[in-house]
């Protein structure tokens, strides 16, 4: 863009020009004729090189006003979300924290010397409507890169028009694995950072004998297959497995089924706003957290402040991130939340993920020289950053994070105290080892086949 505004003002110029050009061999012609050419000469010389000094000297003052103009120009990214629908009550909080990231980076200069510009659109929990919006956001406003999904429905959706354009997308949350894409970024959770480390917990701490319940799409099914050839390895029992569509809060059968089976701990993969009713007819029918303990892979802090605290007390969660850890980074980063968006909110891991994610993008930018998006990319896989949850840095090979695993219980406050951790990064592995890539493919196409070519039961 820069070179064809610099290359129309040069022709411009050169034609204003081409008269006086003109104009002076036309009299150096004439005076010749007359016989007084050394003075004439002379004195066109002087017109001549006093036009095409003010001639380039304009030139450059235009080249150098337009790529001011041009470089003063935000760089725009695409936030993308649900505000609205069953994932809201998740993914809002996620928005927050990366416009949190984009101003403080903003009031630090930008990136490149030019400030960030989010271009905000709702997913409405419907994966048609974020295929939609991603293809707008990358082919009509512009971005250089798209912050946002949160299912791995939705991930899967817009997973194929990234890489048709060859875009990017920085994705923030825990996931099921069996993914490795250059056109995504995943600062979340791959299974051996949260499913696969919480299960041996739970063994070692809890019992050997399992109740699984989920959201019916692909990050759930996948999940608990996980667990179930961990299970079958470490010589536990899987009593149940049961499945609610999302958003829905039919979960009577459900407890009907755990009552029945007993076991000694659930795994808890459902999301949104489900989990409301799940745990509150847990309670109801009498199952506590000293009793049958749940263990809950997608409720965080945020989730926490839409549950009755009396729900969830003495159940665990699984994550890279918890507010209580007490480090200055994350100290100052639960302040600069708090101070921005009220001292009710709390962060949580996919808050932290998305805060985060957008100064590895930053730097990457930086380091690059350019908002061009097939650079970004190279250099984003070399970046590392301080986060409030420790030290983090992109695996160059498969382009997920290296992360610390952590687990919490859940207290009275809302707030988890953390009772495990692994002490350092763990290295990403998208695909477990327990089955062949080959298989965990096939198995992916199973699902999207089953439920009609999509990443959810339709119902």
């Amino acid at each position: 863009m820069l070179l064809s505004v610099q290359g129309a003002i040069i022709l411009i110029l050169l034609k204003l020009l081409q008269p006086l050009v003109l104009l002076y061999s036309g009299n150096m012609f004439q005076r010749i004729i007359t016989g007084n050419l050394q003075l004439i000469k002379l004195t066109n010389q002087k017109i001549f090189i006093s036009v095409i000094t003010f001639g380039l000297g304009l030139a450059l003052f235009f080249l150098i006003h337009s790529q001011i103009q041009i470089s003063k120009k935000p760089i725009k990214v695409g936030v993308l979300h649900s505000l609205s629908g069953t994932m809201a009550i998740s993914e809002k909080s996620v928005v927050d924290a990366t416009l949190l990231a984009i101003e403080e980076i903003n009031k630090k200069g930008g990136v490149l010397g030019r400030k960030i510009q989010p271009i905000i659109v709702d997913g409405k929990s419907d994966w048609k409507t974020f295929a939609k919006e991603a293809e707008q956001l990358i082919t009509q406003e512009q971005v250089v890169t798209v912050f946002g999904c949160w299912t791995s429905a939705s991930r899967k959706t817009v997973k194929p028009i990234f890489e048709k354009y060859n875009h990017l997308l920085i994705y923030p949350v825990q996931y099921e694995g069996l993914e490795e894409s250059p056109n995504i970024i995943y600062t979340g959770a791959a299974p051996n950072q949260q499913i696969i480390p919480a299960v041996k917990w739970s063994f070692d701490n809890l019992g050997k004998r399992l109740f699984l319940v989920g959201s019916d799409y692909v990050f759930p099914r996948t999940a608990n297959a996980i667990i179930k050839d961990q299970v079958t390895a470490l010589r536990g029992e899987i009593l149940g497995e049961e499945y609610i569509l999302l958003g829905k809060s039919d979960v009577e059968f459900i407890i009907k089924k755990i009552l029945e089976t007993q076991p000694d701990v659930i795994l808890n993969t459902i999301n949104g706003d489900s989990n409301i009713s799940f745990f509150k007819a847990l309670r109801k029918a009498g199952i506590t957290a000293n009793k049958i303990p749940t263990i809950s892979f997608s409720i965080a802090e945020e989730e926490l402040r839409s549950l009755p605290r009396e729900y969830v007390v003495g159940d665990y969660a699984v994550w890279n991130y918890f507010q209580s850890i007490d480090d200055l980074t994350n100290h100052n980063f639960i302040k600069n939340f708090k101070k921005k968006y009220g001292k009710n909110r709390v962060t949580s891991d996919p808050i932290e993920a998305g805060y985060f994610g957008v100064y590895l993008w930053a730097q990457a930018v930086e380091d690059a020289g350019t908002d061009e998006v097939n650079t970004i990319r190279d250099y984003i896989k070399d970046q590392s950053f301080r986060a409030p949850e420790g030290v983090v840095y992109i695996d160059a090979d498969n382009q997920h994070t290296w992360k610390t695993v952590r687990v919490g219980k859940i207290k009275t406050d809302g707030q988890f105290k953390i009772v495990w951790n692994s002490e350092k990064p763990i290295r990403p592995v998208p695909f477990p080892l327990s089955r062949s890539k080959a298989d965990w493919e096939k198995f992916l196409t199973n699902l999207y086949q089953g439920w009609n070519k999509h990443w959810a039961n339709p119902g």
